[in-house]
């Protein structure tokens, strides 16, 4: 199947140093550049992190610091890569929860502002996990073996509390060492484990630091728009501030800005405070 373009498509892939946004550093980029009439570039880069890379690493991916020691530096390639990208909408595979988030970061150090805001971002594995079924009588049948009408009327609150029970004691059992021979497959039967790992976000920036939350009326109730939307707004997700609409507190405390700009925030986290600064000032 052709992809129905627009613009050009840039399908993509990251390897880093790690996880950690501020510190980490990219050493591999790898992408197709899809074009609306079909045509397709490819192009894989090695990239040196001017960092060590660490053995864990290297053994999952087989790049070593030796391999990339004569390589260029992000920042030496990041004008190309603005010139290529540019224009482009982005594809990936988790790529919205970590390698756009990456990227953004790369290329704010490099000292350019590519506006991520302003183009697409597909990212397969969400459209992975939400054209497959994820609503309990999917996952009844899945981890129980059964259909749900066979075994509960539907539409009750008690017959969906002991279908959830049963799910839950069904995904421990499936995920239990004894019937994954995958380490990272197995789900700790530990509660502490399993609420952290059963958290969803609404990010306003790629490190969660700022959030959307829906804005209440002065009886508590959620407001929607014009369209029966809801309207959200930004609230610091952290620190002395958490729960706190960002533009408020910015009115109230402008040093906490200065301190964030300062301190040891990703790049992106500034460069959203600074956006939502600057809306509370008109834009200018």
């Amino acid at each position: 199947m052709k992809l129905n373009l627009t613009r050009p498509l840039i399908v993509f892939d990251l390897e880093t140093t790690g996880l950690d946004l501020v510190n980490d550093r990219i050493i591999q980029i790898s992408y197709i550049k899809i074009y609306p009439d079909g045509k397709e570039e490819r192009e894989n880069l090695f990239v040196y992190p001017e960092k060590p890379i660490p053995d864990e690493v290297s053994e999952l991916t087989g790049i070593t610091t030796d391999l990339v020691e004569d390589a260029p530096t992000f920042g030496e390639l990041a004008p190309r890569l603005n010139e290529v990208f540019k224009g482009c909408d982005f594809a990936g595979f988790n790529s919205n929860h970590f390698d756009i988030p990456m990227l953004a970061e790369e290329f704010l150090r490099a000292e350019i502002d590519f506006d991520f805001s302003s183009v697409r971002l597909i990212d397969a594995q969400t459209i992975f996990h939400k054209m497959e079924k994820r609503n309990l009588a999917a996952a009844y049948k899945f981890y129980c073996g059964r259909k749900m009408e066979d075994d509960f009327a539907a539409h009750r609150a008690d017959q969906d509390a002991e279908a959830t029970y049963r799910v839950l004691l069904g995904e421990l059992e499936t995920y239990s060492e004894a019937n994954q021979e995958e380490p990272e497959r197995v789900l700790p039967n530990d509660m502490d484990y399993l609420a952290e790992f059963s958290k969803n976000s609404d990010n306003v920036d790629f490190a969660g630091r700022i959030v959307w939350r829906p804005v209440l009326d002065s009886k508590g109730n959620e407001m929607l728009d014009a369209k029966g939307k809801l309207i959200k707004k930004e609230y610091f997700n952290f620190g002395k501030y958490k729960g706190c609409a960002v533009d408020d507190v910015l009115q109230r405390d402008p040093g906490y800005y200065s301190w964030m700009i300062q301190a040891d925030f990703t790049n992106n986290t500034k460069q959203v405070l600074t956006r939502i600064r600057l809306k509370g000032f008109g834009g200018r």
